[in-house]
């Protein structure tokens, strides 16, 4: 069903995101976003659209899988970082 280059990719994007999400849980939790750089987050986020994008438009599920839910993560978290100053 999937070669060996998606299988990699899949547990890289599952590791990559696994690692991220208790950070974003618990800044979705407190709201506090005091520790994070405001323009440092922004060019992350944006970068996690462009790299959705990216697995789009190359049809590579592993990098759309991960973005896509990285990139709802740091949405919310810039949000946060916004609206709760």
């Amino acid at each position: 069903m999937f070669n060996n280059t998606t299988i990699v990719g899949l547990i890289a994007a599952f590791c990559t995101t696994l690692s991220f999400l208790p950070q974003a849980l618990q800044t979705i939790k407190t709201k506090d976003t005091k520790g994070i750089s405001l323009s440092m987050y922004s060019l992350f986020t944006f970068g996690t659209l462009l790299w959705f994008t990216f697995g789009i438009m190359s049809t590579n599920y592993p990098i759309m899988i991960a973005n896509g839910i990285t990139l709802i993560l740091a949405l919310i978290i810039l949000t946060y970082k916004i609206k709760y100053k």
